[in-house]
């Protein structure tokens, strides 16, 4: 039974988002003034048509829609409705700052990052949602003190929103590595007992999945900053309860599920702030994802001028499984602290070996109906 209560929820909330996800492509017309994506030249640009960025409200409506329901007729008797709704509360400068982002193009980044680390402690005072433990010696005991648990809620939080914001540049890429974390977390939370965090992660999974269903391959419809942002922030605060809520999860398996997005964001910042001397939040087509669709899908993939779309669909392809995999492996061998950090350091180690063979072009495929596009950073 209890498996089929996930199952419900999550195909429940596959269905609305779903549904509204394909609402917003098909009234365009009447909102595409505001919610269009025109700027189809920037760095990180790489579709071909201006498409709405409002993907975000289907998620945010199919959550609401499922908590409705199961207010009406559901059966949860271990708080999971209250929770879940609190959760929509503590996201909600999240949903606001992206979404206005998303059709103003006026939010400053700070305004952003200030509104993530509102979201994360809005969940860590409503939920007691704050990271007490990250199995480091040293720094656990530096988390028993209350305002240093706080910063760093914030800052594990915030990153982990931007983290999903930063590898949403391809059709289905974020929303399907969003799926494979949420379906790991809720698998690990299963095992521990923890129905509570599993249902959590069935009703992202849902949303997730829905706009998926519209986005991928085509892309007629964009996540956007509102959609990244929360999706981020609905897998940093389920990771956080996670950890929180079960001694027997270590956070070195909870990192290892989450690593791909993590690694990008701090490798970025990196990138841009020491190699390049400019701002951590400046733009650039240096991504690991971009340089997959450089160097390896615009080799691989020939350019089809009636469906434009197969290189951008391409990438997740090559992507996401890759990072299934490493999932799958902090999932199965990352329930002790030294096979999870194992599984991290793997990571970190593939993730910079792959990108300097990609950066450098020197991974061997051959075009033969093009030239590869040349690296930009700016």
């Amino acid at each position: 039974m209890e498996i089929l209560g996930l199952a419900n929820i999550a195909l429940g909330t596959t269905a609305v988002s779903a549904a509204a996800s394909v609402l917003i492509v098909l009234s365009q017309r009447w909102h595409g003034k505001h919610t269009l994506d025109h700027d189809l030249d920037g760095v990180q640009k790489f579709h071909t048509v201006a498409v709405p960025r409002i993907g975000g409200v289907a998620i945010v409506v199919a959550i609401l829609a499922a908590l409705l329901w199961t207010n009406a007729f559901g059966k949860f008797p271990n708080g999971y409705l209250q929770i879940a709704a609190l959760l929509v509360v503590a996201g909600l400068p999240v949903i606001v700052a992206g979404t206005v982002e998303d059709v103003t193009k006026r939010v400053s980044v700070r305004m952003r990052l200030a509104a993530s680390i509102l979201s994360a402690l809005a969940a860590s005072w409503l939920l007691g949602a704050t990271v007490n433990e990250l199995d480091i010696w040293g720094v656990d005991a530096l988390l028993t003190w209350a305002p240093f648990a706080l910063i760093v809620t914030a800052i594990v939080v915030a990153g982990g929103i931007n983290a999903i914001n930063i590898i949403d540049g391809f059709n289905g890429l974020a929303a399907s590595v969003v799926v494979v974390m949420l379906l790991a977390l809720g698998a690990v939370a299963w095992n521990a007992g923890d129905m509570l965090v599993a249902e959590l992660a069935a009703l992202g999974v849902g949303a997730a999945l829905g706009f998926l269903l519209v986005n991928y391959p085509t892309g007629r419809l964009f996540l956007g900053d509102g959609g990244a942002y929360f999706l981020g922030f609905w897998v940093a605060e389920t990771a956080v309860l996670l950890l929180v809520r079960n001694e027997s999860v270590n956070a070195w398996q909870v990192l290892g599920i989450c690593a791909y997005p993590v690694i990008e964001v701090l490798y970025s910042m990196y990138r841009r702030r020491i190699v390049r001397k400019a701002s951590p939040g400046a733009p650039d087509g240096l991504h690991l994802h971009t340089l997959v669709y450089r160097r390896v899908v615009s080799r691989l993939v020939a350019p089809n001028a009636a469906q434009p779309w197969r290189r951008n669909a391409a990438v997740m392809c090559v992507t996401t499984p890759c990072i299934a995999l490493a999932v799958m492996l902090a999932v199965t061998q990352g329930g002790t602290i030294a096979g999870g950090a194992l599984v991290v350091f793997g990571q970190v180690f593939a993730y910079l070996a792959v990108y300097a063979r990609l950066v450098r072009g020197k991974w061997g495929f051959r075009a033969r109906w093009v030239e590869e596009q040349p690296i930009k950073a700016s």
